[in-house]
C-alpha cells in the first residue's frame, strides 16, 4: 500500500505533494515501483496535527482521484468525515482507511451501501492530542479487544466481514514500548481473522531508537515491515514501495515462496 500524502503538514512528506499534479505523478510512480494499492490522504494524522474542513479535504483530495480514475490499482482513501468518505466512494474509491474505525455519526452509513473495502484502525485519543501520554494495562488486549468490537460493529451495520481490514495503528497513541509490544505480539490481531495492515514506514517510533531523521528511516522501516510480515501482517503501508518490495521478494525466498 503505497502512501500519497495530498497534505501540507504529514510528518515525512507533507507539502511534498500538495500540487494534484505533484500527486498524482507520484502515485503513478508508485504504481510503477509496484504498490497494489494506493492510499490517499488530504488531512494530516500526524501527532499533534490540527483538523482540516470537509470542504479543505475534499478540494484537495478530488482532484487527485480524478486525474487517478484509470489507474491500475485500486485507490484507499484515509478519511474520517462521512461526507469526504461518501464524495471518494462516488468518484471511484475501492477503500476507506478510518484512523476512528467507523465511529463518527454517519460513517457506517457512508459505507455500507458500497461495496468498497474498510480498514479499521486502533488509535487512542485524536491526532492532537494522541502523543502526549498514552497508556494501557495491556496494550495488546485492549486494541484487540477494540478492532474485534469495531468489526462487530461494522457487520452489525450490514458491512461484509470479507470487506474489512484492521489496523492496530503503530504510533496513534502509542510510545515506543507500546509499539513494540504490539509488533511482538501482532499474531494476537491477526487471530482476529481477517487481513492485518502495518503502518511502520518512517514512523518516529523509528527515529527514537535509531536517532534517524524521517527522510532517513528506510532501513528501520523495512526491518519493521518484515518483522510485521512475518508475525502475520498481509498489507503493509509504506513510502518506499520498491525498496519493500525487493525485502519482500528477499523474506519470500527465504519461505519457499518463489521460484
Amino acid at each position: 500500500m503505497g502512501v500519497v500524502n495530498v497534505t501540507l503538514d504529514s510528518f515525512s512528506d507533507g507539502g511534498r505533494y500538495l500540487d494534484p499534479e505533484a500527486a498524482i505523478a507520484h502515485a503513478r510512480a508508485l504504481i510503477g515501483e509496484g504498490a497494489d494499492i494506493l492510499d490517499i490522504g488530504a488531512e494530516s494524522s500526524r501527532p499533534g496535527a490540527r483538523g482540516v474542513s470537509a470542504e479543505e479535504e475534499l478540494s484537495r483530495l478530488m482532484p487527485v482521484l480524478e486525474g487517478l480514475r484509470d489507474c491500475a490499482v485500486p485507490i484507499s482513501v484515509d478519511t474520517v468525515k462521512p461526507e469526504v468518505m461518501r464524495a471518494a466512494i462516488a468518484a471511484g474509491a475501492s477503500m476507506i482507511n478510518d484512523i476512528t474505525a467507523l465511529r463518527s455519526p454517519g460513517a457506517l452509513e457512508a459505507v455500507v451501501g458500497s461495496d468498497v473495502g474498510v480498514c479499521l484502525m486502533h488509535m487512542q485519543g485524536e491526532p492532537r492530542t494522541m502523543q502526549q501520554s498514552p497508556s494501557y494495562r495491556d496494550v495488546v488486549a485492549e486494541v484487540a479487544a477494540f478492532l474485534a468490537e469495531r468489526v462487530v460493529a461494522a457487520e452489525a451495520a450490514g458491512i461484509a466481514r470479507e470487506r474489512i481490514v484492521v489496523d492496530p495503528g503503530f504510533g496513534f497513541g502509542k510510545t515506543v514500548a507500546h509499539n513494540f509490544e504490539l509488533l511482538r505480539n501482532l499474531d494476537r490481531i491477526a487471530a482476529i481473522g481477517l487481513p492485518v495492515v502495518a503502518g511502520w514506514s518512517r514512523k518516529s517510533t523509528l527515529g527514537a531508537i535509531t536517532g534517524r531523521a524521517a527522510d532517513d528511516r528506510l532501513a528501520g522501516s523495512l526491518a519493521a515491515a518484515l518483522l510485521a510480515v512475518e508475525r502475520g501482517a498481509r498489507i503493509l503501508r509504506v513510502h518506499d514501495v520498491a525498496a519493500t518490495r525487493d525485502a519482500l521478494a528477499v523474506f519470500a525466498a527465504l519461505e519457499g515462496k518463489t521460484g
